[in-house]
């Protein structure tokens, strides 16, 4: 057990925190230094692991594994590490001008600002070819772990994955928004790698078959009501506040929960996903608090 997860009462803030100082030591160890040849490429995909970023995803694992196993087990900082390395090489590809063309992520320039295009690909590329590395050495059955490469897989892929949702999102610009596409766009694109790492985290804890169906239930709720949320704030906060380009999903005429169902209407889906997700967790009992905790502020978040 991590030590500094003993506490069992904990605020938000705390769990955050200490969920992303776990992450980030994983990453500064399994991520070659900056002064590796070929520099340029290491550099690059340090300047976009340690831009900042609150570490959601790897928390939400690290907090599943607690919610199985009474508390977070040995090891799943590199579970934690690699997720995020696979949402960093998301984010660095999303920026690119072909893409969102986007100059600004976590209050940093983004990636192919700094280091032009070329680089900033193959850091995408390089993070994301690293994640599976380290996903293959995880310290459970060899049968967990090809489980939980699977189903990364499948959720950063092209079928209801991150991929598929990116490709759906970048066709639907200029075109009139439906329920439909918006729930399909939010679900894969955003939502499939917040509910991977949540069954995840359980997965590595060792849960059952029937605590996996509840975690995913779980992962899929509480990953719908983060892309709606981050919908409303695109809309509600300026730049400085979200620490990336405000107001790009209107400029981009892109499809969001707020065109189709309007501001008052999103808040309250965003609220309704979050109940739905803990009654997901009822019998997992107090052990789901700090998951519960991490997805109530999934829907609180300013930024």
């Amino acid at each position: 057990m991590n030590r500094m997860f003993a506490e069992v009462h904990q605020d938000v803030r705390s769990i955050i925190r200490q969920g992303a100082e776990l992450t980030d030591q994983a990453l500064e160890s399994l991520v070659p230094p900056a002064t590796t040849i070929p520099v340029s490429i290491h550099s690059a995909m340090r300047h976009s692991l340690f831009a900042g970023g609150k570490r959601l995803r790897p928390v939400l694992a690290i907090q599943a594994a607690a919610a199985i196993a009474g508390a977070p087990p040995s090891g799943i900082e590199k579970l934690a590490a690699a997720l995020e390395m696979l949402h960093t090489y998301s984010l660095i590809h999303d920026d690119l001008p072909a893409l969102d063309n986007d100059d600004l992520r976590r209050g940093h320039p983004t990636c192919h600002v700094v280091y032009g295009e070329a680089i900033a690909i193959l850091a995408g590329d390089a993070l994301q070819t690293q994640a599976y590395e380290v996903l293959a050495t995880l310290n459970c059955p060899a049968a967990a772990t090809v489980e939980i490469i699977r189903l990364i897989a499948q959720a950063t892929g092209t079928v209801d994955g991150m991929i598929g949702g990116q490709v759906q999102d970048l066709e639907a610009e200029h075109q009139k928004p439906t329920a439909t596409l918006v729930d399909a766009i939010h679900r894969a694109k955003t939502g499939a790698l917040i509910r991977v790492s949540v069954v995840a985290g359980g997965i590595f804890a060792g849960a059952t078959p029937e605590q996996v169906k509840q975690l995913d239930i779980f992962g899929r709720k509480a990953g719908l009501a983060f892309q709606i949320v981050d919908d409303i704030l695109d809309v509600t906060q300026d730049s400085a506040q979200l620490g990336k380009t405000a107001g790009k999903d209107l400029t981009s005429d892109k499809a969001t929960w707020p065109a189709v169902f309007g501001l008052e209407q999103s808040q309250q889906d965003a609220a309704r996903l979050v109940t739905e997700a803990f009654a997901a967790l009822e019998s997992l009992g107090p052990r789901a608090e700090g998951l519960k905790t991490v997805a109530r502020y999934l829907v609180e978040r300013k930024n």
